[in-house]
């Protein structure tokens, strides 16, 4: 199935008509990204961009689970068994699309951690974060949106809750922010099937933290459904 790519911002647009490489990025634990769908976004990426790499934020998933009450070690666990079904998904899927050792386009934790142009950038963001507290307020204000979604209705994250998510949102800061260099190309869209506040403001250039120039976001829309 095709898709339709909106890009964030007037800064994501010529990145995405360059089409030099696109990033999806893969939830651990959200069930919109069914083999089906997660071969329908090989197909189209590798039509539509040069190259392609798809994110799982595996072992980061598990400060989410941390923040909803997991235990350390259960939530590092679950974390981890999730990204590999993750992984092994996504494997499968771009096999049967052709691809050859498909886990070379695979960036999970031990691709990125062993990254220099990754950790540099997640050094400089958590560096922000601690000393800029606007922008340690946005980001902490974006993981409050994404964990009360995950809480039951009603409930409000707690400070100890939010300071355990945000580590999640800090190390997928870099890829928002230049996955051209962390995977060598020359520039770069990451595409995802939602935005959020905190994404709009960073594209916009209005936060301290800002996207390379040649990094865009786009947001999916699976073209069926775009038009109605």
């Amino acid at each position: 199935m095709p898709f339709h790519v909106q890009p964030l911002s007037i800064h994501c647009h010529a990145p995405v008509a360059r089409g030099a490489h696109v990033c999806f990025g893969i939830s651990p634990f959200n069930s919109y990204f069914t083999p089906q769908r997660i071969i329908d976004l090989a197909r189209w990426g590798f039509a539509e961009f040069d190259a392609a790499h798809f994110f799982v934020p595996d072992l980061p998933a598990a400060y989410t689970l941390e923040a909803l009450g997991y235990p350390p070690a259960r939530a590092a666990h679950k974390a981890r068994r999730q990204g590999q079904y993750v992984r092994n998904k996504i494997a499968r899927a771009l096999t049967d699309v052709g691809v050859h050792e498909p886990q070379r386009l695979i960036l999970g934790w031990a691709e990125l951690y062993s990254n220099p142009r990754y950790r540099h950038l997640r050094d400089q963001a958590q560096r922000l974060f601690d000393h800029d507290p606007d922008f340690r307020a946005e980001c902490v204000e974006a993981s409050r949106w994404v964990l009360e979604n995950r809480l039951p209705a009603g409930g409000a994250a707690t400070d100890d809750q939010l300071r355990s998510a945000v580590r999640y949102l800090l190390a997928e800061l870099p890829l928002f922010t230049d996955t051209g260099a962390i995977v060598g190309a020359e520039s770069s869209v990451f595409c995802y099937h939602q935005s959020i506040g905190f994404l709009q403001r960073l594209y916009h250039g209005e936060l301290a933290w800002k996207p390379a120039e040649g990094q865009g976001f786009g947001v999916l829309t699976e073209v069926a459904y775009a038009q109605g």
